[in-house]
């Protein structure tokens, strides 16, 4: 999912504020999270998070209740999912 950081001045504050961010979404969620792109532009970052289950629907629903979470904190403004099942 690749988000706006509108209020971020500097790196650190971008950094403090993906960390916050993806902190509460491993918490929240059990999902496994990283910054994929965007790591030295300032007010733009894209995540790509993780939900590994043996059930898809229940994949789905965690990846959506995950970003419905994160659109409530920051900005998103492109979301792509896929789902792979073995």
């Amino acid at each position: 999912m690749s988000m706006a950081l509108r209020g971020a001045r500097s790196l650190k504050e971008k950094r403090k504020t993906l960390r916050s961010v993806k902190d509460r979404l491993k918490n929240r969620f059990n999902v496994s999270i990283a910054e994929v792109d965007g790591h030295d532009a300032l007010q733009r970052a894209t995540l790509g998070v993780c939900v590994v289950s043996s059930d898809a629907p229940h994949a789905d629903s965690q990846l959506r209740k995950a970003l419905d979470f994160i659109s409530g904190e920051v900005d998103v403004y492109s979301v792509d999912i896929e789902l792979i099942n073995t």
